[in-house]
């Protein structure tokens, strides 16, 4: 029977990979909500309803996005207080938490149904009228379920953060599971078209937030329990300091993605709006890949950072670098070789699979530098230093690929909107090592021992690679 891999461990490949991989299949896996929505809306209900929901759905992820801010801030805070040793403090920040998540999701989904309709309309101003539509009503139900996604991104770090990714991971292919039966029963069976979609994408994801809440309400064998709530507004401000990079991120995606849209609207009409939505189903896999590595390694180095444990957060640093390394190479032949049949599976005619197949191939060059910027965001996060996990994610997503979606169609036309994601991943990825260096002596993570002689850093690291090589 294999040992529990536990926070304060030393990570070899072996560990960190057992470690990480049921946050990376639960990552993944929340990206089927929009891919079998899209696989059954595209195939059933028509193009316009698909375009529709392509249009708004970057305004869901915008709002929801504040559930994965207060998941991977609070799990920063509460992974440094476990590795302080105070887990009696650390159990009060958990339960004040989910409660104030709970809050937020039903003030903000009111808030998103209030402003909906002109947005929607904004968005969709080169779009055919029944595009728009659909995108209303599919926007106004995932609005309603807000408070289910906001949990259930929040969770996802949560259960890593406790030490039970495995459990986290099973909780959230049975959401998965949920919405892809029900959304054969209420499409296909029922005839619900859109609407149908967006009520299986929202019982799904009240699954994957209620089974965690009565997880952890009963006495169980992880880190956190919900209990009585430590109320502080410092804990509040410094959950939503440290996650601020993860929104920042999903928002910047968000916006990035509504400028695609506008610009491809321009460009190509709803065929453009069709085919870059078929480029996000296959991107959003491939980013969840490194977002889920990332997430599941963001505890072991806020809890080695408040145990003081430099040699282990320049070992997380390292091995979680070459990961990224090697997963960006892999994710990119995967685009090259299966353009083609991935976007045969969504395109309902030959123009649309075309340029589908075209931009897949343009874009996936990508691939090779996101993850690094992905990465480091997510390291710095787990230091408790939301202000440069901020800049990193806010540069990579509102600077540099905003710029480069805006000028890029104007010099090059369409090639220039699917190159513009490598052009800013290039700089992101600049931009990154330049904050890890500058970074180095104040985290101690660089790999060179601070203050120690070369025979102490020579044996200090001989007996790292013996662990390493002995698991």
């Amino acid at each position: 029977m294999k040992s529990r891999v536990r926070l304060s461990d030393h990570f070899t490949y072996k560990k960190l990979f057992r470690f990480t991989l049921p946050s990376v299949i639960m990552a993944v896996f929340t990206s089927v909500y929009t891919i079998v929505d899209g696989l059954f809306v595209s195939r059933v209900v028509g193009d316009s309803a698909f375009a529709g929901m392509n249009l708004i759905f970057p305004v869901i992820m915008i709002v929801g996005a504040v559930g994965m801010m207060f998941g991977s801030g609070g799990s920063a805070l509460i992974s440094k207080t476990l590795g302080e040793g105070d887990s009696k403090r650390a159990n009060g920040y958990f339960s004040f938490l989910v409660i104030a998540i709970a809050v937020a999701g039903v003030v903000l989904g009111g808030a998103g149904i209030a402003v909906l309709r002109p947005v929607a309309q904004l968005l969709g101003k080169n779009a055919s009228a029944d595009a728009v539509e659909n995108g209303i009503v599919y926007g106004f139900i995932l609005l309603c379920g807000m408070p289910f996604l906001m949990m259930q991104y929040a969770f996802q770090s949560f259960m890593i953060t406790a030490e039970k990714s495995t459990l986290g991971f099973l909780i959230t292919v049975g959401a998965g599971v949920t919405n892809a039966v029900l959304d054969a029963a209420f499409i296909l069976g029922a005839h619900m078209g859109i609407a149908g979609a967006a009520f299986a994408t929202i019982i799904g994801q009240a699954v994957g937030a209620a089974l965690p809440i009565v997880y952890f309400a009963c006495k169980n064998r992880s880190l956190l329990r919900l209990g009585k709530p430590r109320c502080e507004g410092k804990a509040f401000f410094l959950s939503a300091a440290n996650g601020a990079s993860e929104l920042l991120s999903n928002v910047s995606f968000s916006v990035v993605s509504m400028l695609y849209n506008m610009q491809l609207l321009r460009l190509a009409g709803d065929d453009g709006v069709i085919a870059y939505g078929i480029i996000m189903y296959m991107s959003t896999v491939f980013f969840n890949i490194f977002f889920g590595f990332s997430l599941g390694a963001a505890p072991l180095v806020g809890y080695h950072y408040g145990a003081e444990n430099k040699q282990e957060l320049r070992n997380l640093k390292r091995k979680g670098f070459l990961v990224m390394g090697v997963l960006g190479v892999a994710l990119t032949v995967i685009a090259e070789a299966f353009a083609s049949p991935f976007a045969r599976i969504f395109a309902t005619n030959g123009d649309i699979f075309r340029l589908a197949k075209h931009g897949i191939h343009l874009y996936s060059a990508a691939y090779l530098l996101m993850g690094f910027s992905v990465f480091g965001s997510a390291y710095f996060t787990a230091l408790n230093n939301g202000l440069v996990s901020g800049a990193i994610s806010t540069l990579r997503s509102l600077v540099y690929q905003c710029g480069a979606v805006l000028l890029l169609p104007l010099l090059c036309g369409m090639t220039g909107v699917w190159i513009a994601a490598t052009v800013a991943e290039a700089l992101a990825f600049a931009t990154t090592m330049l904050f890890f260096v500058c970074m180095r002596k104040k985290y101690g993570y660089s790999d060179k021992f601070d203050g120690k002689s070369v025979d102490e850093a020579g044996k200090e690291m001989i007996e790292y690679k013996q662990e390493d090589i002995g698991e």
